[in-house]
């Protein structure tokens, strides 16, 4: 899935409260512009350089900028910086998030479409292509 997804809080720790992951992502890549119907979305850069949109909104965030992307709203993001980037990650509620990457990472194609019908499952849907590092 073009990331490392390490869990630091889990779904189970917090009766699905929310589930915390730190995302190593050495590549230019990010997620195709979706949006969950059951979950806001977190984010922290620990390391690197992203471009996120959110909604109509395109902004970059450096390390120590958060961003928050409440349910329903689209969003993506691309690491633009050279390197390693880091992202803290927060789901809230967990929404099954945590299962469905565990789930997604063993599919055999992980192209958006591969993932789409498994997405939908857990109120992810895809609406949009991948941003574009610049």
């Amino acid at each position: 899935m073009d990331a490392t997804f390490l869990v630091k809080v889990s779904e189970k720790d917090t009766e699905g409260r929310c589930v915390i992951f730190d995302t190593l992502r050495p590549e230019k890549v990010g997620p195709a512009l979706h949006k969950h119907d059951n979950c806001d979305e977190w984010f922290q850069v620990l390391e690197g350089e992203f471009k996120f949109q959110a909604g109509e909104e395109i902004m970059r965030l450096k390390v120590g900028d958060t961003l928050l992307v409440p349910r329903g709203t689209a969003h993506a993001f691309v690491k633009t910086s050279e390197g390693a980037g880091r992202l803290i990650v927060m789901h809230q509620p967990a929404a099954r998030m945590e299962e469905y990457f565990r789930t997604a990472s063993k599919l055999k194609d992980q192209s958006v479409e591969g993932r789409r019908a498994l997405a939908a499952s857990y109120g992810t849907q895809f609406v949009g292509p991948a941003l574009k590092p610049d």
